[in-house]
């Protein structure tokens, strides 16, 4: 018999898209709360879902272990968590049904009960967590361990006499160092490797060495760290690498942060700390263009191992930015990317389409953009309204009939915009053919001046052309069609 299960409600699987990158990671968030329950003296589980097929399988083992208590604490350094997909929220409504059957007391955090918290209550769930977790559910465990009032823990939102009642907040965490390292034991990282292993690409396992973002882009959600920005220690951070290159020979991370090394200096004394215990290593990160260009940061970045920076670039249009409150200028993504591609830095984009009064010149602009900056890679998205934003605030009303997307790869339109959901799939096929254009021509280019520099990526992607020209043809005549006839 077991104290407390703890499972999460992401499965890859479930959304096609991120599964058929086949790069998948441990539910870091749920491996933090585990560890800190158990250095406060319970016995602890993980059982992790990322990998499975069906949420069914949780009940043989529920029966096994026989917990007091049950947590469905979701990894919220999994941005794709804050999405709220239906899809994921079935899921975990089916596995608290089925952990209520087993007579747990069943306790849930994460950003879609955070956000919807009656819709899980109604599921089951006998406690939802608002925010950040570890201290709140630390308390609450006790108090039921212990037979004590818990109707006054900070944080919690809970049912009594068919009223929902909801506490005031709990302060988030400041001093992060005092965390105990993730539970990466309770995850099987075998499997993991197994599946990165038909990727074609080296394994890279999570860190977050933040939590919380400053900045204020309307349509962001922040749900369980809010707009706090705290940070560990570089010393910390480098003895959980220590910890990880030694136990499972990875050398290789993404640093799954908002954004990585905003603190003043903070990256110089990590890449300090890396030198000091002679560690190597390499890895990928999200920021701003406006950090980026602030002095030495890319050069300490390259320096501790950096190759590849996602950027928050959005739209190529200002006035566009402006209204996202982006704080970001379109000169600036052009700057950074210059300067971190003289660094032989790969640097990827974050783009979204369809923002409020979004029009075709913006849309030009951005793709413009992309052809003459021709990033390493981009990911685009549709504007997509998270509960508790100012751009939510604003469309609410449109999301009558659907107010979530299915999974990640769903991209329709909730809200009135400019063009609808057809139009914006149409374009986000543009988009990428456009781009794909722009990086043959590239690496073309590339190959006239040293044949023998050139990747096989990149050997495909020249031979790729004339499909890429034919079709953005096809795609780009469509588009004017259905913008002429607003279909």
């Amino acid at each position: 018999m077991i104290d407390i299960v703890f499972s999460h409600s992401y499965y890859y699987k479930f959304d096609a898209k991120q599964w058929k990158n086949q790069t998948p990671y441990p539910p870091l968030g749920t491996m933090y709360a585990a560890s800190f329950l158990r250095e406060s003296g319970y016995s602890v589980s993980i059982f992790d879902t990322n990998l499975l097929d069906d949420p069914k399988t949780i009940k043989p083992y529920l029966k096994k272990q026989q917990p007091k208590t049950f947590v469905l604490y979701d990894d919220g350094f999994n941005y794709l968590t804050k999405m709220c997909l239906t899809t994921m929220r079935e899921a975990a409504f089916e596995v608290i049904k089925i952990a209520k059957n087993q007579n747990c007391n069943i306790i849930v955090c994460s950003s879609d009960s955070t956000d919807h918290y009656e819709k899980y209550l109604a599921a089951g769930a006998d406690y939802v967590i608002q925010g950040e977790g570890e201290i709140t559910l630390k308390e609450l465990v006790d108090a039921l361990e212990n037979n004590e009032d818990t109707s006054q823990i900070k944080g919690l939102i809970f049912k009594k006499d068919s009223e929902i009642l909801k506490n005031p907040k709990r302060n988030v965490l400041r001093d992060l160092d005092e965390l105990p390292l993730p539970a990466w034991d309770l995850i099987d990282i075998n499997l993991y490797k197994e599946v990165w292993s038909r990727s074609g690409k080296k394994f890279t396992l999570n860190i977050a060495t933040t939590r919380g973002c400053p900045f204020k882009c309307n349509w962001c959600a922040k749900p369980i760290y809010g707009n706090r920005y705290n940070s560990h220690s570089p010393e910390y951070i480098t003895k959980h690498i220590k910890h990880l290159t030694e136990t499972y020979g990875v050398h290789r991370f993404w640093m799954c942060d908002d954004i990585f090394g905003l603190k003043p200096n903070w990256v110089q004394n990590f890449n300090k700390e890396l030198k000091k215990e002679k560690i190597s290593i390499s890895y990928y990160m999200q920021s701003r263009v406006d950090l980026l260009l602030k002095e030495d940061t890319i050069d300490a970045l390259t320096e501790s191992g950096l190759e590849e920076v996602w950027v928050g670039a959005e739209s190529g249009s200002q006035a566009i930015l402006d209204a996202m409150d982006k704080e970001t200028k379109v000169e600036q993504i052009y700057k950074a990317t210059q300067l971190l591609k003289e660094k032989n830095v790969r640097v990827a984009f974050f783009i979204q389409f369809g923002y409020l009064k979004e029009t075709k010149k913006d849309i030009f602009k951005t793709i413009k953009m992309i052809k003459e900056l021709v990033p390493d890679d981009i990911g685009i998205s549709i504007s997509y309204p998270l509960p508790g934003t100012k751009f939510y605030e604003k469309v609410k009303d449109d999301l009558k009939l659907k107010a979530n997307w299915t999974d990640s790869d769903d991209l329709s339109m909730l809200f009135k915009g400019t063009f609808n959901s057809k139009y914006y799939k149409k374009l986000h096929r543009y988009t990428h053919k456009e781009y794909r254009k722009s990086q043959a021509w590239q690496f073309f280019k590339a190959f006239i001046k040293n044949p023998f520099k050139v990747s096989r990526k990149g050997l495909r992607t020249i031979l790729l052309s004339g499909y890429y020209i034919v079709f953005a043809i096809i795609y780009k005549t469509q588009l004017k069609y259905m913008q002429s006839t607003n279909a």
